[in-house]
């Protein structure tokens, strides 16, 4: 592979990129479709942030048909080498795109913040950096909404498509076309997409009727629906979802569209066309669901003994604890002070994530469960140094290149982590909020830890170079950190 016109012939390298613009092309009119939303909802009222759409709209198309123009001739055969490249750049130049109604409409976010709302918008990662969302025209509520609900089923089908096709982060292990229980659901990966999109939005529109009959106005079912399916967590209220505190069939409501955007969706596939036990029989979601009760009950225990009515604790550590889970990161209380065990807890609990193949962030509770499995033969070898152990998952055997995939993933995530603190340190911000700011980022959950950016604060006022950072650490989380990793490795380029 060579990328420069000094190493190869002009019209290879030409081809080549030419290749991952015409897919990005393709990507940007979408994005321009979608803008089209709350654009004519905007008109409707006569708002001016209309304009601002209005020539946001023009500026992305106007890419997307230059794009076209100079890569019409081209053939569309992706080698592996463009698909990193092509995932990298589509999701950066998306949310920079995306960002254009926030720097040229009302709230006239500078390029930083306007940045770093997008990223957070796509990547579900759902930090913000604005104030006063309440005030906010409709439109720019719904285009927050849109976006993370874009990025939603962009996480899925990035999972289901392209991250086993790369052999990134150990998800080869739910390949949709190699394992033996996806090949049952659906034959080919663009069915299973189209498969999954329609599940995603019968869900959403399921969510926003259950929260329009639970009380909340139409706009606010809309974009709650959304981020919840998500797993993105913008809300319509500087509160976030404590703005609904007083009404805890919303917080129940909320926290079953989170967990149901946070399971696989292709187990939903199953489900409804082959096997009624399919999502329980998974080893990861019996999993996930374990962790949940468990982290729920020590966590509503600990309230009750402080002296909270049970019922309140239960409604409130269950909300916050799927949030989190989920990387969702709604807050309806600012579960800071309840005392030192959940905020501890809480931080452990943003590492975790959902499952493979849904819109949750995190480390995936695959890579645990395979991390406690490899523990466990490592130990018996200690024990019975002759013996021969077959490592299984989801009666599937977990071979060599799987468990390398999942140590390498779970090193560079760390290593993401510490990196990103330390840079934020380097620019002023106390340990609290520099660790849990950067576990928070690369995790893709939203929320901190500390009076800055906790659950009762936001992003406003940390300095732009950190919130470039933070920036870097959410699209790098989102793309399983190893997509991102191999492009800066000089033997990429050299290939």
């Amino acid at each position: 592979m060579t990328i420069f016109p000094g190493r190869l012939h002009y019209q290879e390298t030409y081809r080549n990129w030419a290749q991952i613009f015409k897919i990005m092309s393709v990507l940007w009119l979408v994005l321009a479709m979608f803008m089209t939303l709350p654009w004519l909802v905007l008109l409707l009222e006569g708002d001016p942030d209309a304009a601002a759409f209005g020539l946001s709209i023009v500026i992305v198309v106007g890419a997307t048909l230059l794009a076209w123009l100079l890569t019409r001739g081209v053939s569309l055969e992706l080698r592996p080498w463009q698909m990193f490249v092509l995932t990298a750049s589509s999701w950066v130049s998306i949310t920079g795109f995306a960002s254009l109604p926030l720097i040229l409409g009302a709230p006239q976010l500078s390029i930083t913040n306007a940045v770093f709302e997008s990223v957070s918008a796509i990547t579900t990662t759902g930090s913000t950096v604005m104030v006063g969302i309440e005030h906010l025209s409709d439109g720019l509520k719904l285009w927050r909404g849109l976006m993370q609900w874009m990025g939603g089923i962009g996480i899925i089908v990035m999972g289901i498509a392209i991250l086993p096709f790369l052999k990134v982060g150990g998800m080869r292990l739910f390949h949709t076309e190699s394992s033996d229980w996806s090949d049952k659901v659906m034959p080919r990966t663009g069915g299973i997409a189209k498969a999954t999109l329609s599940i995603y939005v019968a869900l959403t529109l399921l969510a926003m009727i259950c929260y329009w009959l639970g009380g909340m106005r139409p706009l606010d079912a809309i974009v709650h629906a959304m981020s919840s399916l998500s797993t993105g967590g913008f809300a319509n209220s500087d509160a976030s979802f404590g703005a609904y505190a007083e009404k805890p069939w919303l917080l129940w409501m909320a926290s079953a569209f989170m967990l149901s955007g946070a399971l696989p969706f292709v187990l939903y596939i199953r489900f409804i066309r082959t096997s009624r036990s399919a999502l329980w029989k998974d080893q990861q979601v019996r999993g996930l669901l374990k962790l949940l009760l468990a982290a729920i009950l020590i966590l509503s225990a600990w309230r009750v003994l402080q002296g909270d009515h049970w019922f309140v604790s239960l409604t409130h550590v269950t909300f916050n604890v799927i949030s989190v889970v989920t990387t969702t990161g709604y807050a309806s209380d600012d579960y800071t002070l309840w005392g030192s065990l959940p905020v501890v807890a809480f931080f452990y609990l943003t590492f975790v994530g959902g499952c493979s193949g849904s819109t949750s962030g995190g480390m995936k509770i695959f890579r645990f469960q395979i991390a406690m499995l490899m523990l466990r033969n490592q130990l018996r070898y200690l024990i019975h140094a002759n013996g021969v152990f077959t490592t299984r998952y989801n009666q599937q055997p977990v071979t060599s290149d799987i468990s390398r995939s999942v140590v390498a993933f779970s090193f560079f995530f760390f290593i993401t982590i510490a990196a990103l603190a330390l840079g934020l340190s380097a620019l002023g911000l106390d340990l609290v909020t520099a660790l849990s700011g950067a576990a928070t980022a690369v995790a893709n959950v939203g929320p901190g830890l500390g009076d800055t950016i906790g659950p009762a604060g936001n992003f406003t006022s940390l300095p732009d170079a950190a919130k470039w950072l933070l920036c870097i650490g959410m699209l790098m989380g989102r793309l399983e950190i190893l997509t991102v990793v191999v492009l800066m490795t000089p033997m990429f380029w050299r290939r």
